[in-house]
């Protein structure tokens, strides 16, 4: 099986790298006067028109990598749920730098986005070079430097073009390639974020260029123009002016203040793809094909998802007002920890899905998934609301888990830094750590959580680190201690209100309501294969068949140029039919599989109960004479070191873990927490520190 694994990532790692060398090369002379012409007459054959060479060169190697990643991926799972000695590569790295707006930075990061930009200033070279040196386009009879300032503008709208090829790989959930690098698609999100800001940038250059262009020239109405056989000027409007309201919208004080102006408007992406489309032509499109159309599969088996009703088996409300919901979930859905969930209420939303932390472990809670949510934002208000009422059953919908393909937790020691609410994540880490702790040839690493809330309410948190009927062997090997800071209060905790107590609400179970199970049931990512696979074979084959059948005879025939525009939209047609026909064939199928498991799930989930405190856990470290209720949660407090009106001094303990070989930090909380632990641990005066930031900043 290794052997195996080797070769498939040797193959793998050979046609990436022939796949940048064609980008590399594609904006050199070399490659457009001479490669060009004799590759010509094999690729854009009658079967595949002007778009052949692209399609080969850059759209089936990535597809084929796509295909690959799956069986690679497969097999790279056994042996992480069986703990082998083998290291698994994590998200954990030494951080290079850390800067705004770039925020944390890891050497690996620093690195690709050297060669990246580095890709796009020479592509930008040769391009202007071609056009001011070896052809120079004027069909409009311009002076010299005019014909050179709209080469400009045409060039860099190409390098705009670049970024797409890889702008819709960090937003796909259950992205097959993301994981080759040991990334996630939430922890990818600053690279969609960057390479929508230089193609939008470079778009918007492009634009003004050509308005300018036209008003020089006396031709501003071409800016509405939308010719048959050539680049639809008009379309390539609508796009721009689509973008810029999404590209507004997509900054910092949107998605964070006002986040339905985002979310809202982001779900424009559908018409800002179709009319970029249409402007840039079926040869553009397959250049970025890849990327697009993975996303398109993930998303559409996202909806199929989402169109079920999860059952939800309880809400648990904190004193400090924040929610633990509890869902019922087959025995056969994994994942790992830091994963999350997306949750859809219709009674609050009709479209927004928010993304949640899941606590709960996959290994010690087979047939339940917790998510812990905190009482912020306009959406989260009214859930709290409707969970505080009298209903007795809620529909919701849920997509995901979403999280790493492994995370390597093998260290001597590690130290977890939390902030508020980021605590959660750390939760599903400590419960992972249990379940390995009951193999006794596992080396558990001892674990320092440093939390800070604002509120000693806030420790209900605590609560939550233990799994319900969790017994004392359990936590026997389990060597945790918790530092808490409570920033915002300190005033004696014995004169504190500690009446507030945790809330269980207890849903009905309603006949549409399923458990929690993978989107393709068991052996999920080879199934994935399996549709990624059939759906391009199948849309190459329909493409192939439209192109030799019907726009081949047009132009044959009538002795006229298909429409430009006509030749993208079959082209987006049909993969989005392939896309619908495969994934909807392979995803009843497997449903119907799974059915019976379900079944199981169901009524396993009726017997499935809570230890639910009398008290709360903050009233437990506040009150020395308070009995507790079980061994487990009195572990927690005797753990538990509380401080009152003060900051944790992230600096002093890190440094004090220099003692260890191989410590793991782990950060969850407000950026300037997750800042200043990325600048110690890169600070080089402690060589131990493995550092990983998670961030849930959307």
């Amino acid at each position: 099986m290794g052997d195996m694994r080797n070769l498939l990532k040797m193959l793998m790692m050979v046609v990436f790298v022939g796949w940048m060398f064609v980008w590399v090369m594609i904006s050199t002379n070399l490659f457009k006067n001479k490669w060009t012409p004799k590759m010509t007459k094999y690729f854009n054959t009658t079967y595949f028109g002007p778009q052949g060479i692209n399609l080969v060169l850059l759209t089936v190697p990535m597809m084929f990598i796509a295909v690959l990643s799956c069986l690679y991926l497969h097999i790279q799972k056994k042996p992480t749920q069986t703990q082998s000695k083998s290291k698994i590569k994590g998200r954990m790295g030494r951080v290079m730098m850390v800067m705004n707006p770039l925020g944390i930075v890891t050497a690996t990061e620093f690195t690709f986005s050297i060669l990246f930009v580095g890709l796009l200033i020479w592509a930008l070279a040769n391009y202007l070079y071609i056009s001011y040196f070896v052809s120079l386009h004027n069909h409009d009879n311009a002076e010299l430097w005019m014909a050179k300032f709209r080469a400009f503008g045409l060039r860099i709208g190409y390098v705009g073009h670049y970024c797409w090829a890889f702008l819709f790989f960090p937003v796909t959930r259950a992205s097959t390639i993301l994981p080759l690098v040991g990334l996630t698609s939430e922890s990818s999100i600053k690279y969609h974020i960057w390479l929508g800001h230089i193609s939008n940038f470079t778009f918007l250059v492009h634009t003004v260029v050509f308005l300018i262009y036209w008003a020089m020239t006396n031709q501003l109405m071409d800016t509405f123009a939308w010719n048959p056989t050539y680049v639809p000027n008009l379309a390539g409007t609508i796009a721009m002016v689509i973008g810029i309201v999404m590209w507004v919208t997509s900054f910092p004080y949107y998605r964070r203040k006002k986040f339905e102006i985002f979310f809202y408007t982001h779900q424009m992406y559908g018409l800002y793809i179709i009319f970029y489309m249409i402007h840039v032509g079926d040869s553009w499109l397959c250049m970025i094909l890849p990327n697009m159309f993975l996303f398109f599969i993930d998303r559409y088996l996202r909806f199929l998802q989402s169109t079920k009703r999860s059952r939800l088996v309880s809400a648990r409300i904190l004193p400090s007002d924040n929610l633990e919901l509890t869902f019922s979930k087959t025995p056969g859905l994994q994942y790992t920890p830091t994963s999350i969930l997306f949750l859809h209420v219709p009674s609050i939303s009709k479209l927004q899905w928010h993304p949640f932390t899941i606590t709960s472990n996959s290994n010690l809670e087979k047939d339940t998934l917790s998510v812990v949510i905190r009482r912020q934002g306009t959406w989260t208000q009214k859930l709290y609301t409707h969970l505080s009422s009298s209903i007795d059953s809620l529909e919701v919908s849920t997509e995901g888990p979403y999280g790493p393909n492994s995370l390597d937790l093998r260290h001597d020691s590690l130290i977890l830094v939390s902030g508020g609410s980021g605590v959660t994540p750390f939760i599903s880490v400590i419960r992972e750590l249990i379940f390995q702790a009951q193999n006794q040839s596992t080396k558990i690493p001892d674990v320092l959580l440093v939390c800070a809330f604002k509120y000693y309410h806030d420790l209900a948190f605590l609560d939550l680190i233990f799994p319900p009927d969790i017994s004392v062997s359990d936590i026997s090997r389990l060597n945790l201690r918790i530092e808490a800071y409570i920033t915002q209060e300190d005033k004696n905790p014995e004169a504190a209100d500690d009446t507030r107590l945790l809330q269980t609400k207890w849903f009905k179970p309603q006949p549409l309501d399923s458990p929690i199970s993978p989107v393709l049931g068991p052996n999920n990512i080879l199934w994935l294969g399996v549709v990624i696979l059939s759906s391009f074979v199948m849309f190459l084959l329909l493409i192939a068949i439209v192109t030799r059948y019907y726009i081949y005879p047009v132009d044959r025939n009538t002795g006229k140029i298909y429409n430009f525009s006509y030749r993208v939209l079959w082209d987006m047609f049909l993969g989005c039919v392939c896309i619908f026909i495969s994934s909807s064939a392979v995803f009843l199928w497997r449903k119907k599989v799974n059915k019976e498991g379900d079944k199981e799930s169901k009524k396993q989930v009726q017997s499935v109960d809570f230890h639910t405190p009398t008290s709360s856990p903050g009233s437990w470290f506040c009150s020395h004479d308070r009995e507790l209720e079980s061994v487990p949660y009195q572990s927690i407090v005797q753990a538990t070191s509380v401080h009152f009106g003060s900051k944790p001094n992230l600096k002093k303990i890190l440094f004090e873990a220099e003692g260890s070989e191989d410590v793991g930090v782990m950060v969850c909380g407000p950026r300037k927490m997750r800042h200043e632990v990325a600048r110690i641990c890169s600070s080089g005066l402690a060589k131990n520190l493995h550092f990983e930031a998670i961030s849930f900043n959307w």
